[in-house]
């Protein structure tokens, strides 16, 4: 397949940072954002990039994406969710944390509160947490995951299941119009289950481009989860599910 020399930076850009924004990239290249959109909808329509509102993310398609170019991806409005979540969250709980990005920034965000106790199958945030004194760290047992230091398996699931916990945060790798709550690992998506079934309020965390992307497993349904964090839901449909199933929902980009 041929590509233009801009093209090919575009697609080399996107691959390292998880995303290329149209206003970025007609400063970058000096061309004007009509140009950089026709650019997109090219290698869009050649499956090679996705489009989301503003520019375009390196395609999912059944892999995910490297998961240090995940964690650049909506930094900004990570850490704002993050700190959403650990306002619902007081002093002296018990709760689940998950795998993902954002469930990582709501961990840095609880890092002041006292009396936790956190269970979790992401190492990167038992690895964060663990040395604070006043944070109790216990993690999953089972198969370490080496591309985001997850862990996942049957193992996994079987621990969960041992507790009963005042919150469990959870992320999600694509969010359906239709709120289906999908990933890619059948094996993560078990545990993430066991995490939801054993928590008294659930509380969902994930940016808005989550929206545009897609995952073949399913975890569950958005009306399964008590508060759902984001910094912007532009989906009528999902703003209806929320209505309709009582569930919170939390934009941060409106203060």
């Amino acid at each position: 397949m041929f590509l233009s020399p801009r093209h090919a930076e575009i697609i080399q850009m996107a691959k390292d940072h998880g995303r290329v924004l149209v206003d970025d990239l007609a400063t970058h290249f000096n061309v004007t954002p009509q140009t950089i959109r026709k650019d997109l909808n090219d290698l869009c329509d050649q499956r090679l990039l996705t489009r989301i509102h503003g520019g375009a993310l390196f395609p999912s398609g059944i892999e995910n994406m490297e998961y240090e170019a995940r964690r650049k991806i909506a930094a900004d409005e990570k850490e704002a969710i993050g700190r959403a979540a650990a306002r619902l969250i007081p002093d002296n709980a018990s709760l689940f944390i998950n795998i993902g990005t954002t469930t990582e920034s709501v961990s840095k965000a609880l890092l002041d509160h006292n009396g936790l106790m956190v269970i979790t199958n992401n190492i990167n945030v038992a690895n964060r947490m663990r040395v604070y004194p006043s944070i109790e760290v216990v993690i999953a047992g089972g198969v370490v995951r080496g591309s985001d230091g997850g862990v996942v398996g049957e193992a996994a699931v079987d621990f969960i299941r041992q507790f009963k916990v005042d919150y469990a945060v959870i992320g999600a790798s694509a969010i359906d119009h239709d709120g289906a709550l999908l990933d890619f690992d059948f094996r993560e998506v078990k545990v993430a289950q066991a995490i939801i079934a054993n928590a008294r309020h659930v509380i969902l965390v994930s940016d808005q481009t989550k929206f545009e992307r897609t995952a073949p497993v399913r975890i569950g349904h958005l009306s399964q989860v008590n508060t759902f964090i984001t910094d912007r839901c532009d989906i009528p449909s999902v703003r209806k599910i929320c209505d309709e199933a009582e569930v919170q929902l939390i934009e941060t980009s409106l203060g």
